[in-house]
């Protein structure tokens, strides 16, 4: 004869983080609230966020967030997810200030922040300034705008980047030294980490940098197309083969895979880029390219969006010049694709 029990919190717990990661975010949010009769704490409440979150329900999650981090304000990354929440919904002053407690990883092998026998950057006058990279290829593209306003300022910058993006920042006019197992940081005044740098400078989203910084710029012909942005493919940010295929199809698409173009760096692949019309891509990399050159840009975004493109719409302050195209619905490459498809053949 079976018998029935009462699962555990911890239980609920585990079986809603499941559900998540199947993308069944409403079964993840009925397990939370059944485990919140149970208990309380702030990786539930955070979980419930980031679920509600992939149910487009930004303000909820807001109050969630807002809710762990007072439950526990010295856990050092958990205002961590109300960042991104308040980035995405345009409040810069507190996003980019709790973005600060972000898990820095710099490499495999560099991983916190840099203790460095000169002080970190916390804005105002600097002669001399190192910035590091962090997170994404992407992520170095976009927040290395501020190179060129720093030196229009007088300020001597030596840049760190990882290697394949080395040719492409030779066009910045500073010093450059590639990331490899090990880098001597030369001394400077100050240094600052990429991500950090529009939290010293006072970034609002109406006042962010000019995004172009690279050479490109309008004109070519033909479209470039990234359907991929890694060799393990998130889902949220690769599109299924045969809607890939359809984007390939389009009448003078070129494919910008560097496993097809034989691109052995992102300068490469910007030159590739510089004699096309326009790229269409899925938030990767390349989009942060063609944003960086100018190139017209139309990329597709996951219903639940990164913090850099908003909530909603079809611009974001970052790329005033890139269109946006949005799932209706998780995971709905298929009306994305089509709606781009439409656009497409109506320019």
């Amino acid at each position: 004869m079976s018998t029935q029990r009462t699962l555990t919190a911890q239980e609920l717990y585990e079986q809603a983080l499941a559900a998540g990661d199947a993308d069944r975010p409403d079964e993840a949010e009925r397990l939370l609230r059944l485990a919140f009769r149970v208990a309380q704490g702030p990786n539930l409440l955070v979980t419930l966020g980031v679920v509600l979150e992939h149910q487009a329900r930004f303000d909820e999650a807001r109050t969630i967030f807002r809710a762990a981090l007072t439950a526990t304000p010295e856990e050092p990354t958990i205002g961590f997810p109300l960042a991104l929440n308040l980035l995405r919904a345009g409040d810069y002053a507190e996003g980019f200030r709790l973005y600060e407690r972000r898990e820095v990883k710099i490499t495999k092998a560099m991983v916190g922040r840099p203790r460095l026998s000169f002080p970190e950057w916390h804005g105002g006058p600097v002669k001399s300034l190192v910035i590091l990279p962090e997170q994404g290829l992407g992520d170095e593209i976009m927040f290395n705008r501020y190179v060129p306003v720093l030196k229009a300022q007088g300020v001597e910058v030596t840049l760190l980047c990882r290697p394949s993006l080395e040719r492409l920042f030779a066009a910045l006019g500073v010093r450059l030294l590639p990331l490899g197992p090990s880098v001597e940081v030369p001394r400077a005044e100050a240094w600052a980490l990429s991500p950090s740098l529009p939290l010293r400078m006072g970034t609002t989203p109406a006042t962010v940098p000019e995004a172009v910084y690279l050479p490109g710029g309008a004109g070519g012909r033909g479209v470039g197309v990234m359907t991929v942005g890694s060799l393990d493919p998130d889902p949220r940010r690769a599109l299924p083969r045969p809607l890939a295929e359809r984007l390939l199809a389009l009448p003078g698409a070129v494919s910008l895979d560097p496993a097809v173009t034989g691109a052995k760096d992102f300068e490469d692949t910007r030159a590739i880029v510089e004699g096309l019309e326009m790229v269409i891509t899925v938030d990767t990399a390349v989009a942060h390219l063609a944003g960086a050159m100018g190139k017209p840009c139309w990329t597709l975004i996951p219903f639940t969006p990164d913090w850099r493109w908003g909530e909603r719409g079809a611009h974001t302050p970052w790329y005033p010049a890139m269109r946006l195209f949005r799932q209706p619905k998780l995971l709905d490459w298929g009306s994305v694709v089509a709606e781009v498809i439409a656009a497409f053949e109506s320019r």
